[in-house]
């Protein structure tokens, strides 16, 4: 698993997937601190603690890091950045129920654009591999930083008990 890289300038922003969204009643969020267990409960259940913790760290940067999707008052999906590392985006997931409709794009667009408002030229995507790297490659344009596992990640506990590919040995 690699970490990518997106040029922020090139990220356009998507009125009309948003716009397509909302007809569909899904809203695209930066979190209020008041919703913060809301998020944080909808990303344990369905991912994992870990994504939780990293979560939940964007609730201390000033502004919330954190986007959520929601539809009549539950949230479907959620984004991040600025939580495990300073420039790093994620972690990110959508409800099974909610894929393949551009909710996760519309998260990861307005995450990116956020960041770029905040003065980052360059987002990093860490350790993407499979179908998320080929997402955010098609979506964000991301590029493979070559040897870069486990880069940030060297201080994750379970990276002791990895081998070269990231998988628990």
């Amino acid at each position: 698993m690699a970490d990518l890289l997106v040029k922020l300038y090139d990220i356009k922003d998507c009125p009309e997937l948003i716009d397509e969204l909302e007809k569909k009643d899904i809203h695209i969020i930066r979190v209020l601190s008041p919703d913060k267990y809301k998020v944080l409960d909808f990303v344990e259940e369905q991912f994992s603690k870990g994504w939780r913790s990293e979560c939940e760290a964007g609730f201390y940067n000033t502004p919330v890091s954190v986007f959520a999707a929601v539809t009549n008052k539950k949230v479907i999906g959620f984004a991040c950045y600025d939580a495990t590392a300073r420039g790093y985006f994620g972690p990110t997931g959508v409800a099974p129920e909610y894929r393949r409709m551009g909710v996760g794009r519309a998260l990861m667009i307005k995450c990116l654009l956020s960041m770029r408002e905040y003065g980052y030229g360059y987002a990093i995507i860490g350790w993407a591999a499979g179908s998320a790297k080929h997402f955010y490659e098609t979506y964000a344009g991301a590029v493979e930083i070559p040897d870069s596992f486990p880069g940030v990640y060297s201080r994750y506990i379970n990276v002791a008990c990895a081998d070269d590919k990231g998988e628990e040995k």
